[in-house]
């Protein structure tokens, strides 16, 4: 059983909307639906804002979210904005597999470096 990761795709919604729902109640978040609407549209145009899903046996047990962006001293950086794995998954290496796919999209994407809070 290995960690696959890609991009989300449209058929990935209602995998995805579960786990961000679940990343949503972990830290207590209040999201309308209409805003679960609004990321996942921004998610697929792949326009600055972009989605990685991990997969175990085809099933998605991993979601992150990245972005690009300028800072004061360099043009541009990542920044790994969410990060949520299945709790039956855990301590498997779905995150750290995350971590990794989104550095390497970084260095693909020239940022200089790359960070999450």
């Amino acid at each position: 059983m290995s960690i696959k990761i890609s991009p989300l795709h449209a058929n990935d919604r209602e995998a995805w909307e579960t786990l961000a729902r679940a990343y949503k109640a972990f830290y207590q978040t209040e999201t309308a639906h209409a805003e679960y609407d609004q990321a996942w549209q921004r998610l697929l145009a792949h326009e600055g804002v972009f989605g990685l899903a991990a997969r175990l046996d085809d099933k998605i047990v991993g979601i992150s979210h990245h972005l690009f962006h300028a800072s004061a001293w360099a043009n541009t950086v990542c920044y790994l904005q969410d990060m949520y794995t299945a709790p039956e998954v855990r301590g498997r290496g779905v995150g750290r597999a995350l971590i990794s796919a989104v550095a390497d999209h970084a260095r693909k994407f020239g940022a200089v470096r790359y960070y999450w809070h």
